[in-house]
């Protein structure tokens, strides 16, 4: 499928951001979510995350910088036949990638449905 623009390709991101349970939402903590057309080592890597997830953190001061999820627009467009393809694995993506925040790993996302 022919890729979407970053700015339409961000709203369905943002749009499954603001979905997620409010109360999981405000847990978040010192975590940016940003959209990159590609991973230069990995080409068809689809997300990442960056950081220390929830579970191992002792405490955060003023001076550390955030945990980074990254999302990938090329990789996830090329892989799509359709738009409502694409915009499953975008939601899929970002629940994967903000679950890695949160201390859950690839083996339980798999276990959960979520790989």
């Amino acid at each position: 499928m022919t890729p979407l623009t970053s700015l339409e390709f961000e709203r369905f991101v943002a749009e499954t951001l603001d979905a997620l349970d409010e109360e999981l939402a405000r847990l978040m903590e010192n975590v940016i979510v940003v959209v990159e057309d590609r991973n230069a080592d990995e080409p068809d890597l689809l997300g990442l995350y960056e950081g220390i997830p929830l579970t191992e953190r002792d405490s955060y001061g003023f001076l550390d910088l955030p945990d980074k999820v990254t999302i990938y627009r090329l990789a996830l467009c090329e892989m799509c036949a359709t738009h409502d393809e694409l915009v499953d694995e975008i939601r899929t993506t970002v629940i994967h990638e903000v679950a890695h925040h949160f201390g859950i790993d690839d083996e339980r996302l798999e276990e959960l449905g979520w790989d």
